[in-house]
């Protein structure tokens, strides 16, 4: 915060901040707050599993998008993954920011999506979709330095998958050409989207690791170790034996401290 906007909001002296205290004291406060935060990570890996066991939807209606190389369909889209995130993005006449910007709040929300390396490496495609013009689109990305897929809706896409007034992510997965729908997450639901972890967790077979509570038959393997830097995945088809040694000592130490924490309580 700048100097300025700090004497505009009063400074510190204008709020109504906690106490300050010792080390010791911060330290004990900092556990306490540790044992709840540990509790709401182990919720939201439970919703991820019961997430994993939804239902599917047959998508059997066929929908047209706008590409970079012209016509493309729903099954296009997945470029040749599993699964497809889709993110319904308001750029196009009427909003807000037309024709220079999208939406702020969708465009706040494509600052945070990671390398899609990742995601890929995961078997899944990310992509947007709006109704603007695919060259507004090319124009738009290169002005805000986005690199995800967009694509650009021709039909009833929106309204049908509940995105025709709101910003929304729906997820889908392919048999092969057979697609479903798998999850649909809007509102501020999706404010948070943006990392692989935030994307995986909300896909039907989710991060793939053996860690993860998943229906009998799903894809995964050892965690950790599929890791890598998003420039060396087709380079390094199976992982290094040095950051295997390094993922198995992780391992290692997180199961010692768990084990601490279980009979401490």
């Amino acid at each position: 915060m700048n100097k300025s906007a700090e004497n505009d909001r009063g400074g510190l002296a204008a709020m109504q901040t906690p106490p300050v205290v010792s080390r010791e004291a911060w330290e004990a406060a900092r556990l306490e707050m540790l044992v709840k935060e540990k509790a709401q990570v182990r919720a939201r890996d439970a919703l991820a599993a019961e997430r994993r066991r939804m239902p599917w939807m047959a998508v059997e209606k066929p929908y047209v998008f706008e590409g970079p190389n012209g016509k493309a369909s729903l099954l296009d889209l997945f470029e040749g993954r599993r699964q497809l995130i889709i993110y319904r993005a308001f750029f196009e006449p009427g909003v807000f920011g037309w024709p220079d910007h999208g939406c702020r709040g969708c465009s706040l929300g494509a600052d945070q999506v990671s390398h899609l390396s990742h995601l890929n490496q995961r078997d899944t495609t990310l992509a947007y979709a709006s109704r603007a013009p695919q060259a507004d689109i090319a124009r738009l990305k290169a002005r805000m330095e986005w690199d995800m897929p967009w694509y650009t809706i021709t039909d009833s896409f929106d309204t049908d998958f509940g995105v025709a007034e709101w910003h929304g992510h729906n997820v889908f997965i392919r048999d092969g050409e057979r697609i479903f729908r798998t999850y649909f997450v809007n509102s501020r639901g999706d404010e948070a989207m943006g990392t692989v972890w935030s994307y995986l967790d909300i896909t039907p077979l989710g991060r793939q690791e053996l860690w993860e509570d998943s229906p009998k038959g799903y894809p995964q393997g050892p965690t950790y170790k599929w890791w890598n830097w998003h420039d060396n995945y087709e380079a390094e088809a199976t992982p290094n034996a040095k950051w295997a040694a390094v993922t198995d000592a992780g391992e290692a130490a997180f199961r010692k401290i768990a084990e601490q924490e279980r009979k401490a309580t």
